[in-house]
C-alpha cells in the first residue's frame, strides 16, 4: 500500500512531549494566571496532583490535569482564546484524518473530536435535518433516515431525538450486503408515504459484523428518483482499519456524494473512552449553530458543548507515535490473525461471516456451545434466546495463542457432539 501523507507523520517521544508542552503553555494556566471569568479550572489538586516528574513527562496525563475545555468547533470561525494551544493540536489531528486518510482538500471541511461515535452520528443527522428545513422548508414528516438493519443503534437513537423516521433496509443474511434492489424498494416505499428528503447512512464496519456498505448504490438510487439527499459514512468501527486493509478503498471524500463521516478513536486507535471524530464538508455545520451561546467565543456548533481537550491530545499522541507506516503494519498483523482464524473455522466447517479485509469474525450461534461463548466472552447479536450470531473482534490484545485455545475448545466440542450422535 502506498502511503503518502501531508500531515500525519511519526514523531519521537521528545518531539511529542515538546509539542504538547508548547500547546499547554499557549493555554490559560489556572494555577498561575488571574482568570476570573471561566467556570472551569484545572483538575482538583487535592485529588489529581501534578507534582511528580512522571506526570509532567506524560503529555496526555499532563493535559488531563490541565483540563482544557474545547467547547465549540475549531475549524469554523473563532474559538475560546484561553485554550488556543491544544485547539491547534485538535486541528492537526483533524488534518491527519480528514485530509490524509479520507482525501478531502485542506481547508474544505469542518469537524471536531466528539465524546464518541454516537454523538458524531447524531451530529450528522441534526445537521442534515436542519439543512432540509432551512433550505427547502421541509416538514419533519417529509425527512427520513435511510440505513441498513445492521446499522448502529445511534441511528434509531438519533431518529428518536430528532423526531425523524428510520427506514430500515434489510440485508442479505449470509453476506450482510445492502443490495441496490433493497435500497430502491426502501426509497419507493418512503416516497409513497410522502418522504422527500433522505439522510442515507452507509456503514464502514458495522458493530456486529464489520460489514461495509458501498455508498455508490445509495447515491445512484436516490438520484434516479430525483430526491434531495445527504450521505453520511459511519466509520466508527472501521475508520482506522478499512482504509489501510483495502488498498482499493474508495469510501472517502473524493466521492462528491459523501458529505460527512464518523470515526471512533476509542476502538481501534485505543484512545480513552469516549473519543469520537466528526468531519463534514464546509458549508454544512453552520446549520446547527447555536446563536444563544453568545458567551462562548465563536458560539457553539456541537451537540455536546463542553468537551475535554485531553481527548484530542490523546488522539494526536497516538497518531504521531505510530505514523501512517507503523499503523499500516499494525493493521496488517491484525488482518493476518483474522485470516488465520478464518482458515481454522473453514477446516472445521463452522459457518461464519467476515467482511473481506476487516478484523471481525461473526460466527453462527448454533455452531458455538454456550459454555465456550461464555469462556471467551464472545458478544452475541442479541442477549436473548433468539440470538443467531456471536462475534470475535481481533483487537490488539487478541494473540494467536488465544485463538488456538478457542479453536481447540471448538474441536473438542465437535468431537463430543459427534460421539453423542
Amino acid at each position: 500500500m502506498e502511503i503518502n501523507m501531508k500531515f500525519w507523520r511519526k514523531l519521537t517521544a521528545e518531539e511529542r512531549l515538546n509539542r504538547v508542552q508548547k500547546a499547554l503553555k499557549e493555554n490559560v494556566d489556572f494555577s498561575k494566571d488571574a482568570n476570573l471569568g471561566y467556570p472551569a479550572s484545572r483538575l482538583d489538586e487535592k485529588v489529581f496532583t501534578n507534582e511528580s516528574l512522571f506526570l509532567r513527562e506524560m503529555p496526555v496525563l499532563n493535559t488531563y490535569i490541565a483540563n482544557p475545555n474545547h467547547i465549540g468547533c475549531h475549524t469554523f470561525g473563532t474559538s475560546e482564546f484561553a485554550f488556543k494551544g491544544t485547539q491547534d493540536l485538535e486541528r492537526e489531528v483533524l488534518n491527519m484524518i480528514a485530509v490524509d486518510l479520507f482525501k478531502i482538500e485542506e481547508g474544505s471541511y469542518d469537524g471536531y473530536i466528539s465524546p464518541g461515535g454516537t454523538e458524531a452520528n447524531i451530529q450528522a443527522l441534526w445537521i442534515y435535518r436542519n439543512e432540509f428545513i432551512k433550505k427547502y422548508g421541509a416538514q419533519l414528516d417529509e425527512i427520513v433516515i435511510l440505513a441498513s438493519e445492521d446499522t448502529h443503534y445511534s441511528i434509531p437513537k438519533g431518529a428518536n431525538l430528532l423526531m425523524l423516521e428510520w427506514e430500515k433496509i434489510p440485508v442479505q443474511s449470509d453476506t450482510r450486503e445492502v443490495s441496490e434492489e433493497a435500497i430502491d424498494n426502501a426509497v419507493k416505499s418512503c416516497l409513497a408515504r410522502g418522504k422527500k428528503y433522505f439522510i442515507a447512512i452507509a456503514n464502514m464496519g458495522t458493530t456486529m459484523f464489520g460489514s461495509v456498505d458501498d455508498p455508490i448504490p445509495f447515491a445512484k438510487v436516490l438520484k434516479s428518483h430525483q430526491t434531495k439527499f445527504r450521505i453520511h459514512i459511519d466509520g466508527a468501527y472501521g475508520g482506522f482499519v478499512y482504509p489501510f486493509s483495502d488498498s482499493e478503498n474508495q469510501i472517502n471524500f473524493e466521492n462528491p456524494d459523501i458529505s460527512s463521516l464518523t470515526i471512533d478513536a476509542h476502538k481501534m486507535l485505543q484512545a480513552p473512552y469516549g473519543t469520537g471524530i466528526f468531519v463534514c464538508r464546509k458549508g454544512l455545520i453552520e446549520n446547527v449553530l447555536t446563536k444563544e451561546a453568545q458567551y462562548v467565543e465563536g458560539m457553539d456548533l456541537t451537540l455536546c458543548g463542553s468537551r475535554s481537550g485531553a481527548n484530542a491530545v490523546a488522539v494526536w499522541t497516538i497518531l504521531t507515535t505510530y505514523g501512517p507506516h507503523k499503523w499500516f503494519e499494525k493493521i496488517s498483523v491484525l488482518k493476518m490473525r483474522t485470516n488465520w482464524l478464518c482458515k481454522q473455522l473453514d477446516l472445521l466447517n463452522i459457518p461464519y461471516f467476515r467482511e473481506p479485509e476487516m478484523n471481525i469474525v461473526t460466527i453462527r450461534a448454533a455452531a458455538v456451545p454456550e459454555a465456550i461463548a461464555h469462556k471467551y466472552n464472545l458478544v452475541p447479536q442479541s442477549h436473548d434466546e433468539h440470538n443467531e450470531w456471536y462475534k470475535i473482534v481481533l483487537m490488539d490484545h487478541v494473540e494467536i495463542e488465544h485463538l488456538k485455545d478457542f479453536i481447540q475448545d471448538m474441536i473438542s466440542a465437535q468431537k463430543i457432539s459427534q460421539n453423542q450422535l
